[in-house]
């Protein structure tokens, strides 16, 4: 199985300075590089709401590049700081932004993010299985 990079030209700028890959295909997985919340220019909102919708947005995005749709997360681990503090407008966000019933989630507490300001990152796994070709 070889690995596809899944980069939106968008990010070239992005990918150019960090060396990220956005997200990676190895057959019908799609493995997505945590996201924070940073808006489009790079600002970190102080709101957790904004930071998750933000968050979300960017992942929502690669895998529509990649062909798939909220859909197609099957897991979703969320790394937070002062989660007892905001669970709940984060899980709000995610029911809105991603319907019910939601992927299979895991929130972890951790101590630092390594975007300063960053109170949410996101890691997502979606799987885009090959469309079936038409049969007439």
């Amino acid at each position: 199985m070889t690995r596809q990079v899944i980069s939106p030209p968008e990010l070239a700028q992005l990918v150019a300075a960090t060396g990220f890959s956005p997200a990676v295909r190895a057959g019908d997985f799609l493995f997505l590089t945590g996201a924070t919340g940073g808006d489009a220019k790079g600002v970190m909102p102080s709101d957790i709401a904004a930071q998750v919708r933000n968050a979300l947005g960017k992942a929502l995005h690669i895998i529509g590049a990649a062909g798939g749709t909220a859909d197609s997360i099957v897991e979703l681990t969320s790394y937070h700081i002062g989660l007892k503090y905001h669970f709940d407008q984060v899980d709000h966000v995610m029911r809105d932004m991603l319907g019910l019933p939601l992927p299979a989630w895991t929130a972890v507490e951790v101590a630092d993010l390594r975007r300063p300001g960053a109170l949410i990152e996101c890691r997502i796994v979606a799987h885009l299985p090959p469309a079936k070709p038409d049969r007439k």
